[in-house]
């Protein structure tokens, strides 16, 4: 089992820090997680919030890359349908050259309501895009002078040079958070970027032997909230204002999206718990 961390490089109003401070931080943030020994440093996409959620991920891996010299650096996720996927493939490769071979390229459909609105995206074709494109990047990564004629993305004469240092490119990975996406990245033969339980686990790995793939080939990320203090309630006194800002953020956009079943209740809760009753 690896360890990593991630960094949404957010700038809530109650926390307010000059944006530049904040970018610096979370920089530093990484450079100290390779020194203390973590294997990962994973990032994270959104758009047009209003405490600046990170909209462009292979720039701020570009900056780590040159700062760090071992620890691997990840998307967590890039948001395709919003992104050509030729562009995609290109900036992931120069990372993976800047970084000399330790980039993780994970991907997903996306699902926040109003981000789809501003881009003018149908949500009805996430999906579709998302499929459409990440076998895109991996044509990008691994053949020569190919075209396609797809829905979304038709190209023609492509050969995406240079091409990234991992052979036969850098690992993929598809989020999902239900069987109808995790068979998708079971059958598409990308790694799972995941936030199940076991039981996803699970049916990701039998999907796997459905289409004929070895479960030990391929790897699953699972998100963790994690605090350590001296004592249980030290901990709760620190994070439980940030861990409310977050949770419930999530709750709100996840209950709009309503596109699971458990996601009108996150928890089974009408709502997260405010500060002083989530402990």
């Amino acid at each position: 089992m690896d360890f990593g961390i991630l960094l949404p490089f957010r700038n809530p109003a109650q926390w307010h820090a000059p944006i530049t401070k904040i970018y610096d931080e979370h920089i530093e943030e990484a450079v100290l997680a390779e020194e203390l020994g973590y294997d990962h440093v994973w990032t994270t996409e959104h758009h047009f919030y209003d405490d600046a959620w990170s909209p462009s991920l292979l720039p701020i891996l570009a900056a780590i890359a040159q700062r760090t010299s071992r620890i691997r650096l990840g998307t967590f996720i890039i948001i395709l349908p919003f992104h050509h996927p030729v562009r995609v493939a290109e900036d992931a490769a120069t990372v993976d050259i800047l970084s000399k071979g330790r980039l993780d390229l994970g991907l997903g459909q996306g699902y926040v309501v109003s981000e789809f609105e501003s881009f003018r995206i149908p949500r009805r074709e996430r999906a579709a895009r998302l499929e459409e494109g990440s076998e895109l990047i991996r044509r990008c990564f691994t053949e020569e002078n190919f075209s396609s004629s797809g829905k979304f993305y038709p190209i023609e004469n492509v050969n995406l040079t240079p091409k990234p240092l991992q052979k036969p490119c850098p690992p993929i990975w598809i989020a999902a958070m239900a069987e109808k996406s995790v068979t998708r990245a079971a059958r598409l033969g990308f790694h799972l970027a995941g936030s199940g339980g076991t039981d996803l686990q699970r049916f990701y790995d039998s999907a796997l032997q459905r289409f004929g793939r070895d479960p030990k080939d391929h790897y699953i990320a699972q998100l963790r909230a994690v605090y350590v203090a001296e004592t249980n309630e030290q901990a709760w006194d620190d994070a439980e204002q940030h861990l409310y800002y977050m949770m419930s953020a999530y709750d709100r956009r996840l209950k709009e999206a309503a596109d699971l079943p458990w996601s009108q209740a996150v928890f089974s809760c009408p709502q997260v718990p405010p500060p002083g009753e989530m402990r």
